[in-house]
């Protein structure tokens, strides 16, 4: 775990607010969710959770790492396809229980679905249909299988 950084309390909601102080609040399950936008474009391009050792090897490495719900473990983004991200600028929110990560995106793309951004669809606000359709907004820009060898 990174020791070296260290986060601020939260006792005092003012100070939170209002205080130059990293001091996020991470969820019952030891969580924040993270978006990851592109830096250049303002693009999302995922959005994921960190837990404290996740947040903060993301500021020791200036490279996203997150915290894989479902596999119960750290995640370091690129680590498997070479798709990293690199850290421009993190924000957080008002009350610091949400971030933002602006990054330079590494390789092909962000989603495991092989395209740049895991927001790849759209509600489509004028097919009336049910149930409520979706239009794709994006091709794959690499191949899922041959990257990850499922």
């Amino acid at each position: 775990m990174c020791t070296s950084i260290s986060f601020g309390d939260r006792k005092d909601k003012k100070a939170v607010e209002e205080k130059a102080v990293f001091a996020p609040k991470f969820d019952e399950n030891g969580l924040i969710p993270c978006v990851a936008m592109d830096s250049v474009t303002k693009e999302p391009l995922m959005l994921a959770y960190m837990n404290e050792e996740s947040l903060k090897m993301t500021l020791k490495l200036g490279e996203v790492v997150y915290y894989s719900r479902s596999r119960q473990e750290i995640w370091h983004k690129g680590a498997t396809s070479g798709h990293t991200q690199k850290v421009v600028e993190i924000r957080t929110d008002c009350d610091q229980d949400a971030v933002i990560v602006y990054v330079d995106q590494q390789g092909a793309g962000a989603c495991h679905t092989g395209r740049n951004s895991c927001f790849y669809r759209k509600v489509d606000l004028e097919a009336g249909s049910a149930p409520t359709a979706l239009a794709f907004t994006e091709d794959l820009t690499f191949d899922p299988d041959s990257v990850y060898k499922k």
